[in-house]
């Protein structure tokens, strides 16, 4: 038998006849062929740039809610009545007190509004402290803006229970384009303060509280108008809320 050298590991077997190997076979030369390299295979070659692998914590960043806020255009402590409209009835009052301004029901039910004279906004950021002192339940207090006449405006409006929400007043009738909803944002009762704010471009506005932003309203209704603020009783007890601190900014673009 005949050993045979060089065979691969992957050659089949086979059978070699003894006389036609001896007569082929030819004596070896002092020559010693050069190996031949074998390539190696690369399972995971490198790649010119290294890569990294997502991970969890690559978390986009939170867009800027409140973007182009730039100068103040307004800054109201509330200490002058020529603004402001003032109200004194059975119902209740709107009165100027130390840099502020009070609206105290005593009726049953009742709804009262104070607007201010100017300035007429469309684009703007505007903030407002608001410090229930007698409130509860569903008693509602908050801003209004866009106004044009009592009977077009939106409200943006706290609940005592801690709700809000956003009506549209167009022609003296009532809608909803953000109903009730619940907020951690909101105080619970009184006495109680809240910074409000809302930031309006076009028919978007965007509404905060506590320096937290909570929704946004997009409505093309009313585009622009006057700021304003309001209180209503739910009924069976007094309300009374200060307002305070207006400022308003304007926005770039």
């Amino acid at each position: 038998m005949v050993l045979l050298t060089g065979m691969s590991c992957g050659t089949l077997p086979f059978s070699v006849n003894q006389a036609t190997l001896s007569a082929e076979v030819t004596p070896p030369t002092s020559a010693t062929p050069e190996p031949t390299a074998t390539p190696t295979i690369v399972w995971f070659p490198p790649t010119a740039t290294f890569t990294p692998f997502p991970t969890s914590t690559l978390i986009p960043p939170t867009p800027e809610m409140r973007p182009g806020v730039s100068k103040i255009l307004l800054q109201d402590n509330f200490t002058e009545s020529t603004p402001w409209t003032l109200h004194s009835g059975g119902n209740g009052r709107i009165s100027l007190g130390k840099e502020e301004l009070t609206i105290a029901i005593q009726e049953d039910k009742a709804y009262l509004m104070s607007f201010r004279n100017g300035p007429t906004l469309s684009d703007f950021y505007a903030e407002i402290t608001v410090n229930p002192n007698l409130c509860q339940d569903k008693d509602e207090y908050g801003l209004l803006v866009r106004v044009t006449s009592a009977e077009n405006y939106y409200r943006y409006a706290l609940s005592c229970d801690g709700q809000v929400r956003v009506d549209r007043i167009l022609s003296g009738s009532a809608s909803s384009p953000q109903p009730w909803m619940d907020s951690g944002m909101i105080p619970i009762g009184s006495p109680s303060i809240s910074r409000l704010a809302v930031w309006a471009v076009g028919a978007e506005m965007r509404f905060f509280a506590n320096d937290t932003y909570l929704f946004t309203v997009r409505d093309p209704a009313i585009p622009a108008g006057t700021l304003g603020v309001f209180a209503r009783s739910s009924g069976g007890h007094a309300l009374t809320v200060n307002f305070s601190n207006l400022i308003i900014n304007e926005l770039s673009h």
